[in-house]
Order: C-alpha cells, then sequence, then structure tokens
C-alpha cells in the first residue's frame, strides 16, 4: 500500500516521551501527555516532582534559525533573571531537536514548566505586577534587534490585507475598514519612539500567575523587532474585551500602565499611539488565521471576520472621546 503524505501530523506522544527521555537523560518515570495542538503543538512531561513543557514546531512554521533567535532571546532574559520560561539543554548541550515527521522535518524544544495558572480574570495588583514584568523585559532589550521579522506597516496591515483577500471579497465592509485602517497608519507616526525586541502575544494565555504578583511569561513564538508600544498596547486591547465593565478596565488598565511606568516612563506620544497600535496587532493575528488556515478553518468564515473586526472598531470608537493617560483617562 503507498503511504499518502501529509501536510500536518500529531506525533505519538508515548514515543516523543521517550525520545525526549533519551536526549536529557531523564529518568524513566518521566510520563508525555498532549496538551493541545495548534500553532504548535504543545506537550507536557512531568513525573511526581518536576515538570516541562515541550513544544513541536509546525511543519514550515519556524525556520532553524527563527527558532535559534527565539532561544536566544529567552536565555538573554534568564540569564537578567526575569521570569520567563527558559529553553532546556539536552545532554549534548544543545537546544533545538529534529524529528522526522510524516510531513517532514518539525523541530523541538524542551522547556521549563511555569508554575501557577492561567486567570482570565486579574486584579488591579496582578495589573501592576504584569506591566513591571513586560517593562523590564523591553527596558533589556531595547534598541537591540534579533534575526526575526520586523513589526511595521508592511507586516502588521499591508501583508494581513493581502492574505485575507484570498478569503474575503475586498468589497465586504470588514474588508474595507481594514484598508482604511491601513491608509491611516504611517510608520512615521512611530518615529521617536522606543525600539527593540517585542514578545507580540503577552496576554493570559501566554502567563502563569502564582500568588497574584508572581508572574511567569512564556510562548515568545512571535518575537521580533519593532516599537516596544506594540506589547503594551496588546494587553490593553485584550484587557478592554476581557473586562465588560469599562469601569473595572479601566482601574485595571491604570494598574498595568502604573507597573509599566515603574520601570520604564511612556511618552505622552507612546500613550496616544496605544489604540492605533492595538488595532494594528489584531490585524496582524487575523492575518496569521490566513497564513495558518489548516489551524484555523473551523472559525475563519465572514460571520468570524465580522466579529473580529467588530471587536477592533469598539476599541477604536471607544478612545474617539478618550486619551490614555497615566493616573486617569480624559
Amino acid at each position: 500500500m503507498t503511504v499518502f503524505p501529509v501536510t500536518t501530523s500529531t506525533l505519538s506522544a508515548k514515543e516523543l516521551g521517550e525520545f525526549i527521555k533519551d536526549k536529557y537523560q531523564l529518568n524513566k518515570n518521566f510520563n508525555c501527555k498532549l496538551f493541545r495542538t495548534g500553532m504548535n503543538h504543545t506537550y507536557f512531561l512531568s513525573d511526581n516532582k518536576t515538570k516541562y513543557v515541550i513544544r513541536v514546531y509546525s511543519y514550515n512554521w519556524r525556520s532553524k534559525s527563527e527558532i535559534t533567535e527565539e532561544l536566544k532571546l529567552l536565555k538573554l532574559l534568564k540569564k537578567n533573571n526575569l521570569s520567563i520560561s527558559f529553553p532546556i539543554q539536552d545532554k549534548n548541550g544543545e537546544l533545538i531537536q529534529k524529528i522526522n515527521a510524516p510531513e517532514g522535518t518539525r523541530y523541538v524544544v524542551l522547556f521549563s514548566f511555569a508554575e501557577g495558572g492561567k486567570i482570565r480574570f486579574i486584579d488591579q495588583e496582578t495589573c501592576f505586577s504584569i506591566g513591571s514584568l513586560m517593562a523590564k523585559i523591553h527596558d533589556l532589550t531595547l534598541n537591540k534587534n534579533i534575526d526575526r521579522v520586523s513589526y511595521n506597516k508592511k507586516s502588521l496591515i499591508e501583508l494581513p490585507y493581502e492574505n485575507l483577500k484570498q478569503f474575503f471579497s475586498e468589497k465586504l465592509p470588514e474588508m474595507e475598514f481594514i484598508k482604511e485602517i491601513g491608509k491611516s497608519f504611517h510608520n512615521s507616526n512611530f518615529n521617536s519612539i522606543p525600539n527593540g525586541v517585542v514578545h507580540m502575544d503577552i496576554w493570559y494565555d501566554n502567563m502563569a500567575i502564582k500568588n497574584e504578583n508572581d508572574i511567569t511569561i512564556f510562548d515568545f513564538d512571535f518575537c521580533g523587532n519593532g516599537w516596544q508600544i506594540l506589547d503594551v498596547a496588546y494587553f490593553c486591547k485584550q484587557l478592554f474585551f476581557i473586562e465588560l465593565d469599562k469601569k473595572q478596565y479601566e482601574l485595571k488598565l491604570q494598574s498595568f500602565l502604573n507597573g509599566y511606568q515603574n520601570i520604564r516612563k511612556l511618552s505622552d506620544k507612546e500613550l496616544q499611539l496605544i489604540p492605533k497600535a492595538g488595532a494594528s496587532v489584531f490585524v496582524f493575528y487575523l492575518g496569521i488565521q490566513t497564513q495558518r488556515f489548516d489551524w484555523s478553518n473551523i472559525f475563519l468564515s465572514e460571520n468570524y471576520l465580522k466579529m473580529f473586526v467588530g471587536r477592533i472598531k469598539s476599541w477604536i470608537d471607544y478612545y474617539e472621546t478618550k486619551e490614555i493617560t497615566v493616573g486617569k483617562i480624559l
């Protein structure tokens, strides 16, 4: 019988566990379980005392050089005692493993496990701690560059729009709205604000929270270069949609911004760019969903586009009459 080619496979947790135990000289009591499939596939490896995370990168999603840059960044953050999930070396000092999956070579990295839970509705004290940790990462990586994507108008809006055109008519009101965002977005508006390394996906699903202010950030899969206000804006926008009570949103927003400013001051220009920056990151992720249709096809539809763009609109509309300041909202 001819073996039929595949585009995506799910590796056996049992065999992956044996592979990792051998590579990292772990004891036989470690047990590997699939946690979830998605943009990449995640497995947990644990015994009675220790737990690790195995990330299996999807085929042709990240090159080895891109993964290497991600891991170099994580090593720098760990060296400076910042609370992140970090890569583990194997018995030969290597950080990246190769597996010959049915679809082709897939890369595998073993990470430390972030203790704590994922908390959707976070309190003000936790928002302050998240802001402080984000600012510490930005402070350390200010003006640094890594050999990965640079986030700007082209990568944030123009390329996502081109990808969306493969699935949706440009005549749809939602597509016209995204096009208008592109027209109003100018790289020059972001001149003279801090650049450096950005995470691009800091929200509750990518952090573990323990005892309210013990935060560990993980999943740097989208890290790259860009205006650091993008990270700030993305967190603010996620908080905006989680907190339906906008009085609570504004209280938590201020706590987050105060925590950030406790480490690094935000200029008035940066603060006023938060609405535009937040909208651009959401357009970017809408484009990612078209790039990874194998993962997103269960929800990528005109109804989904309407809902997603509706969220961007509500965010923009909210700040039509408001300015973001530290200390109060005008």
